[in-house]
């Protein structure tokens, strides 16, 4: 039980840190991307304002990305701004594996529970026959709590890890495609002003 209970508190010590950390507007903040362009419009867009659009969000460092290479191509910008994607899906993941590993082992420590229950089922047996009710009681109850335990924080631990999963997923798909925004904004604008002049 205590392996089942240390297991327990650290799957809800992630579920509960995930939680504040995977919040929507803490990694895509609203009107990020609307204000940067307001910024490059102006020209007032300093590389003091990049580094505080950098460290804000991780839309901010995807945005940035982008930003630090806005005069070169779009595939340049769009490659940029890949990596740093990859790199923040990576940071959003932090943890995941481990409430995953919980998940797939919190029932093997039930399972270890009921298996230890039943040797003391069994040693009891071969020591005072079945004559001995209350002491075989006392395993079959000891198998029977700790699967139900090793279930109890399994269930929960992989539900979350599979919603934290998607939420990562669907965080990264935003931030893409507000960077994708801007992307075409910077370079619609480029190719509009290109044309006018020829």
């Amino acid at each position: 039980m205590l392996p089942i209970l240390a297991v327990s508190i650290l799957a809800l010590t992630i579920i509960g840190e995930r939680l504040w950390a995977l919040q929507r507007r803490r990694n895509v903040p609203p009107n990020l991307v609307a204000q940067v362009w307001r910024g490059i419009k102006n020209n007032t867009l300093d590389s003091e304002q990049l580094r505080e659009i950098r460290s804000k969000s991780p839309l901010g460092r995807v945005v940035a990305a982008g930003l630090v290479n806005m005069h070169h191509e779009r595939a340049v910008m769009m490659e940029s701004i890949a990596d740093a994607g990859r790199h923040e899906a990576h940071a959003l993941e932090r943890f995941l594996n481990t409430l995953g590993t919980i998940a797939a082992v919190s029932p093997l420590l039930g399972l270890l529970g009921t298996v230890i229950g039943m040797i003391k089922v069994f040693s009891t047996i071969s020591a005072q026959g079945l004559g001995n009710a209350p002491a075989l009681a006392g395993g079959i109850s000891e198998a029977l709590v700790t699967t139900a335990a090793g279930l109890v924080v399994a269930i929960p631990a992989l539900a979350m890890h599979r919603y934290f999963r998607g939420k990562v997923d669907a965080l990264v798909v935003e931030m893409e495609q507000e960077a994708l925004k801007l992307v075409e904004v910077i370079h619609g604008q480029r190719d509009k002003l290109g044309a006018g002049r020829s």
